[in-house]
């Protein structure tokens, strides 16, 4: 492709000899004010230029984008395609599916191939067990990977019991919770945003995931993991990274990172979209990607762009340096609340300015990772020198380290300090002053109550002197100053009000990296060398939350110091659920009840409600790690750090909290090139030897897959039974019957529920024939490779509101019999009868989450078109994409101001030459006659119409 453009091909001028686009030479000046992630998506522009799907036209849209952004679409071809764990298993099946009909049309099905790499991992469902103790009690729900994951992988069957390392407060049954059981807020949202946990914004796993045993997973899980082991063996570009590779999902995706991509001896900018959550971390490290729906995901894969309206591009301009006591979480949560405050919901979000290079590649990439939390479509760092240097302990190759440096710098894709004149012409500048970022903490009682560390002297006292309520104690003015004396181990020690009585440093939950473990340590290691030490009644513990922060801190030599401190491993898991920390001695109960004492503990979890460490602590404070091991060497929170020393060291000098504290370059620097380095040679190993058990998996390389007709996960799908070897003449819509007569915003949760499969319903009817039992039954989310069950999930939602029966109901009306029936019976009762179906529906159709199934259930329910007053524009490319014809009302027309009941038959003929846009008749059983729009936006959508669909289009291509 690139044919328009081939002039501007040169060769980089190294010892590589690679070829690359000179896009710049395209554009002169218009193109030095280009943002960053503009230039790469006119790259893409330039390079697949092929006059159908990327018209000349498109690449003049980008390169004028000053004046075009937000009014023009453009398409974007993305050099490769990330699925995440089973949204992956609908894609991939369809290829499996095309396979046959390329054969049965007399085509070769080796010829199938996805047009993109693609890139699968399958790490999340399989990786994290979960504990129903843990989940009832943890601070974090579902925080990381519990008893070290790496390890404890899908073959090997669960302790019936999670030893709680004896502890006597544990709560609830340390059994893993049934499916379903406790999985209430977990399973509301699966499709493509799993609902993040707080640890390095992992998905909570869908339900499924909870089982008492980790056998009956991997059974369960069997016929996928084997599918998808068929599919990387024979479909070209298909890459898995299987389960039990132990690593956090972020060091995955960065594993997966090309940066600089390289394609016949091309030279091109790397880019990414697909079904994972987390895709926007990439961005990060200079690489445009984002997060889109099943059907753009499979497009992707098929050969056809994903469309985007051309972005405003809101430049954020770093500026200044950090605060002292302020952790990379800090900087992080504060840069993203303020993008969060100033409003860039739909647009792109890049960095520039001298603060740029105070951030990590690490602090970067969590920057990106949230935001879904602003709301931005990516966040984006160009790649400067930091980012090299950061690949290069990734275990980049020097030389290819060296020609991406050349090549980027040769496409002005490099972002250079100090280059101030030639920023970008930005749709709008945002300033952050990295110095009005202060430390926190939050507390005494709730999370959103945040005090800054510099005020928390006072702010104690003014709690102690408020009303009993969200922050007051209401302690009487003349008992202030009361203090106990306790006996501990065989010496005195004084109790008073702010006294810290327990402190947990829990692995970070706040969404971040775990830089702020390492200056945990780093500050524990300073102290242990300044002669400082922990009072020994402080309960205080140290919980990973997972193998990869255990890593961080034994690689990096800080755990010595940490436990020296009284900061000893308590396990995974369980402990973590703070609700079980181990009960304080009796000496310091007594105490507390004796003063009636306001007592402490300081934790760096996520939730800290009164009591709930232990009914004798009332006030507890949230903090970063560092800032947990500092308020348990001082003691108390009744502190000032910028004037009180913590301690004194062997000479009896004062020893103070700036004296200790690490800096953000020498936590920087001991995680690039201790922990960044040791994690990643870890992870090739892991690659290159593969996961024991991923390779004794038995899995067949046929060319085409057998189907295992018993299978209730995966079977092959019945898109492509009528297929033809050319298109036909579009058919007329005769006699069609209203399936379903629906109101205004109608999401894609309504037509194709995700969650769990109801009793009563026609899903679960299919499953309980072929011997399943509810506890079996799983969720929709789990069984999209499945289309009998997912069409008869389709329109399955209680909540569905249907005109016909004027109350919610996952039913419709069968009018020839007049019987009330699941809509699924429903459908099959027209199909036998050879009776089309169309949908009646009101404003904004297909809102919400994109969701594949939204427009493929419709379709084999034998829905042949949908009659809106408007659509989500994403849904209304899915029904395009599976051949369902999305028909608008005229402006100001409905179906109530055109009296239609719904009970009517409704017929419509297509013209020979469809075109985007036009006016066509329809024709009621009741003899009303009105116009309605074929509502197609270009002539590529009417294309894929007429072939019926995207899959149908590509698979004729192969055949």
């Amino acid at each position: 492709s690139g044919y328009a453009f081939e002039y501007l091909i040169e060769t980089l001028n190294d010892s590589s000899r690679k070829k690359f686009f000179n896009v710049p030479r395209l554009g002169g000046t218009k193109y030095d004010v280009l943002p960053y992630s503009i230039r790469v998506l006119l790259e893409a522009a330039v390079r697949n230029c092929d006059g159908f799907l990327m018209k000349k036209e498109d690449v003049m849209n980008i390169l004028d984008w000053k004046t075009k952004q937000n009014n023009v679409e453009v398409p974007f071809f993305p050099a490769r395609v990330l699925l995440q764990d089973f949204t992956g298993i609908p894609a991939m099946v369809d290829f499996a599916a095309m396979r046959e009909a390329v054969k049965i049309l007399g085509g070769d099905p080796r010829k199938v191939h996805p047009a993109r790499p693609t890139d699968l991992t399958v790490d999340h469902s399989l990786q994290i067990d979960f504990s129903k103790c843990a989940i009832q009690n943890a601070p974090n729900p579902g925080g990381g990977d519990l008893q070290k994951a790496g390890k404890l992988s899908p073959l090997r069957a669960q302790p019936k019991k999670l030893p709680c390392r004896g502890q006597t407060t544990c709560r609830g049954s340390c059994e893993s919770g049934e499916p379903g059981r406790n999985s209430g807020r977990f399973s509301s949202q699966i499709e493509n945003t799993p609902i993040l946990c707080p640890f390095h914004l992992q998905p909570v796993p869908e339900p499924e995931t909870v089982l008492k045993n980790q056998e009956v997973e991997f059974g369960r899980n069997r016929e996928r993991l084997q599918f998808f082991k068929w599919s990387s063996r024979v479909f070209k570009n298909v890459a898995v990274i299987p389960p039990g590779t132990g690593m956090a999902h972020q060091v995955n995706l960065e594993y997966l990172s090309r940066v600089v991509f390289e394609e016949d001896d091309l030279l091109f900018p790397d880019s990414v979209v697909g079904t994972d959550s987390h895709i926007t971390m990439v961005n990060g490290l200079g690489i445009l990607g984002w997060g889109v729906g099943g059907i753009e995901t499979e497009a992707v894969m098929l050969g056809l762009p994903v469309s985007l309206t051309l972005p405003e591009v809101v430049g954020c301009e770093l500026i200044g340096s950090s605060n002292p006591f302020v952790t990379s979480i800090d900087v992080v949560l504060g840069i993203t609340k303020h993008l969060r405050q100033v409003g860039v919901a739909g647009k792109f979000v890049e960095f520039f300015g001298s603060g740029v290079s105070q951030l990590s590649i690490v602090d970067r990439t969590t920057i990106a990772n949230m935001c879904p939390e602003y709301g931005a479509i990516l966040s984006f760092f160009p790649v400067d020198n930091v980012t090299l240097r950061h690949l290069e302990h990734t275990g980049f190759d020097k030389a290819k380290l060296k020609s991406m440096e050349t090549y980027l710098k040769a496409v002005k894709l490099f972002r250079h300090d100090q280059d101030s004149s030639g920023e970008p012409a930005y749709s709008q500048v945002i300033q952050i002053h990295l110095n009005s970022i202060v430390a926190s903490v939050s507390g005494p009682k709730r999370p959103q109550d945040r005090v800054a560390v510099t005020d928390m002297k006072r702010d104690f006292q003014a709690c102690l002197n408020e009303k009993v309520g969200f922050k007051g104690f209401q302690i009487a003015a003349e008992k202030q100053k009361d203090n106990v004396s306790i006996h501990y181990e065989g010496s005195e020690y004084t109790l008073s009000h702010g006294s810290v009585v327990m402190a947990a440093v829990t692995s970070c939950t706040n969404n971040c990296n775990p830089s702020v473990m390492l200056a945990a340590g780093l500050l524990a290691k300073k102290a242990v060398d300044a002669g400082l030490q922990v009072k020994p009644y402080i309960r205080t513990s140290l919980s990973p939350g997972s193998g990869m922060v255990t890593h961080y801190l034994s690689s990096s030599g800080v755990l010595p110091y940490l436990s020296k401190l009284g900061f000893e491993i308590v396990g995974y898991g369980c402990s973590t659920c703070v609700g079980n920390t181990a009960p304080l001695s009796e000496a310091v109960l007594s105490a507390v009840k004796q003063g009636d004492l306001v007592t402490c503990g300081v934790l760096s979890g996520n939730k800290n409600f009164e009591g709930r460490l232990c009914d004798c602590v009332r006030a507890n404070y949230l903090a970063s790690p560092p800032l947990v091991v500092a308020y348990a060497i001082a003691g108390t929170v009744n502190i000032d750090f910028q004037t009180e020393p913590l301690g004194t060291d062997a000479t009896g000098k004062s020893v103070y909290l700036q004296d200790i504290w690490p800096t953000r370059e020498e936590v920087h620097q001991m995680e690039e090139e201790r922990v960044i380095l040791s994690m990643f040679k870890a992870l090739k190993e892991k690659m290159e030897m593969g996961n024991k058990r991923w390779n004794s998996l038995e899995a067949p390389d046929s060319v085409l897959f057998p189907w295992d007709l018993k299978s209730t996960y995966i079977r092959c799908p019945s898109f492509f039974d009528k297929l033809t070897k050319e298109p036909g003449t579009l058919q007329p819509i005769e006699n069609a019957h209203v399936l379903l007569f629906l109101g205004d915003a109608v999401t894609t949760d309504h037509i194709s529920p995700a969650g769990s499969i109801a009793r009563s319903s026609a899903a679960a009817k299919y499953l309980t024939n072929r011997g399943l039992t509810p506890r079996e039954f799983n969720s929709y989310g789990a069984r999209r490779g499945n289309d009998a069950v997912m069409t008869r999930g389709t329109f399955a939602n209680i909540k569905l509101f249907n005109k016909f029966l004027g109350k919610p109901a996952p039913k419709t009306i069968h009018f020839p019999s007049g019987q009330t029936l699941d809509v699924f019976e429903a459908a099959e009762l027209y199909q036998k009868e050879g009776v089309p179906l169309i949908i009646l529906a009101g404003k904004k159709y297909g809102s919400g989450n994109s969701r594949d199934w939204a427009a493929k259930g419709p379709y084999l329910l034998g829905v042949k078109a949908v009659l809106a007053e408007s659509y989500e524009k994403i849904h209304k490319d899915h029904l395009i994409g599976i051949g369902i014809a999305p028909l608008q009302f005229l402006p100001g027309e409905n179906a109530d101001s055109l009296g239609l009941s719904g009970r009517e038959t409704f017929s419509l003929a297509f013209p020979e030459e469809l075109s985007p846009g036009v006016t066509l008749t329809m024709k009621t059983s009741t003899g009303k006659v009105f116009s309605v729009i074929a509502s197609f936006d270009n002539d590529v959508e009417v294309t894929l119409y007429k072939h019926g669909g995207l899959l149908n289009f590509v698979a004729r291509k192969f055949s």
